[in-house]
Parts: structure tokens; sequence; C-alpha cells
């Protein structure tokens, strides 16, 4: 840590945060790639499929090319639901971050920098539905920097803006498949208060739900999560 540094955004970081966040959210494809082959839904069509065809083809090849046609349908829509919530967020506040968290109340967007190069990002703004607590938002590391504490820097960063504007928690969401960043929240000090699934049609079929998490300020003291 002692090369990185945590300053607000500025406008020249806008293409690093965008292209930070889009790596971000493409490493997590394989992972949910996996969860929707391990789900009893996905193994039944694929298994019904390849008896099917096998008993009225009387052949190998063409069950086989069926499956794997199924399975690469299965990862585009992947592909397909998480570029609709890439460009999404782009849309929402990643095109125009200084106007979404730098000139509103109670919000804030950082950057770690490392000689010269945005490594990191984290953001938060107060949470829609519960005026007592901040959402933590867009937090992200580049792969190459990982293990160096940074995470939890941003971390540290938020619950400090938070205590400081009087709020009494913080709260994000966070994906199923995305475990290291479940190991990093609740190593914070984080807890599960509940999973849910996400609103998209191809996303309840696969069982892909979001997790919340909620900091309750006066609990805990990051300083002490080494």
């Amino acid at each position: 840590m002692d090369n990185i540094q945590i300053r607000k955004y500025r406008d020249e970081d806008a293409e690093s945060v965008k292209e930070l966040f889009i790596l971000g959210m493409n490493e997590h494809l394989p992972s949910s790639f996996m969860h929707v082959l391990k789900q009893p839904l996905t193994q039944m069509v694929l298994m019904v499929s390849f008896c099917a065809l096998i008993v009225s083809s009387k052949s190998f090849m063409l069950p086989i090319l069926a499956v794997t046609l199924l399975l690469a349908a299965s990862r585009q829509m992947l592909v397909y639901m998480f570029n609709g919530y890439i460009n999404a967020s782009l849309k929402s506040d990643l095109n125009n971050v200084s106007e979404t968290y730098l000139k509103q109340k109670d919000s804030c967007y950082w950057v770690a920098e490392s000689e010269g190069r945005v490594v990191g990002t984290v953001a938060c703004l107060p949470a829609e539905d519960l005026p007592e607590c901040l959402e933590l938002k867009r937090m992200s590391v580049r792969q190459s920097h990982r293990g160096m504490g940074i995470a939890k820097a941003l971390c540290r960063t938020v619950a400090d803006f938070t205590r400081e504007r009087g709020y009494a928690a913080i709260v994000l969401y966070t994906s199923m498949v995305a475990t290291d960043a479940q190991k990093l929240y609740e190593h914070m000090g984080y807890m599960k208060i509940r999973e849910f699934p996400v609103p998209e049609f191809f996303a309840r079929i696969i069982n892909f739900n979001l997790i919340e998490y909620r900091l309750d300020l006066h609990r805990v003291n990051l300083r002490d999560s080494k």
C-alpha cells in the first residue's frame, strides 16, 4: 500500500473507471456459467434433449451437437444479461460520475491510484429505502493489484465518510457468484442480511441471486480489520 493513493474521482479518470468496472464484471462470467451448469433445470434439459435425440436419430453426433448448441445459447444469454447490467450502470451513473456522486449530498466516488494508474474504485450514496444508511457501490480492484490491501482500504474510506456524515450503517449488494467479494465484506464486519433473486426472467430461471450485506458502524471498528 506504500505506493497506493486513495483520492476523490477526477474527470480524467472516466475511461479508466469504466474500463475497470467492465473488466471486473466480465470476470464473473465463468463462475456464473458454472452456476448455470449446476442447476437441476439445466441438467434436466440437457439430459432429456440428449436422450430424446439419441433415441430418435440413432446417432451420437446430433445429440452432442444439440447439447453443445444449448450450452452455447445458455452462455450467450449470460453474456446478454451481463451486458445489459453493464450498459444500465454506465447510463445510470458511470457515464457521469461527477454529477451522480460528487455533486450530490452525502455521496462520493474514490479511486485508488498506483504510479498514475487507476487500480481500484469505490463509491457511496444514500440508500434509497434505508434513510439511516449509505450504500457502498462500484467496488473494484484491478486483478494485477489484488492482495495488497486496496479493497480493505477502500472499505475503510467509505466507513470513515459514512461516520463523518452521521449515518449509522452501510449497506451493499453483491452477486452470489462474487465469492471473493463476499469473503472481503464478511472479513470487514459486514453481516449477510438476505438473498433475493435478480428480477430479469433468465436470472430467475437459473436462480441467480443478489446478496444484501450491512455494516452497523457502532458494532465494529474497521481499523482492526487488517
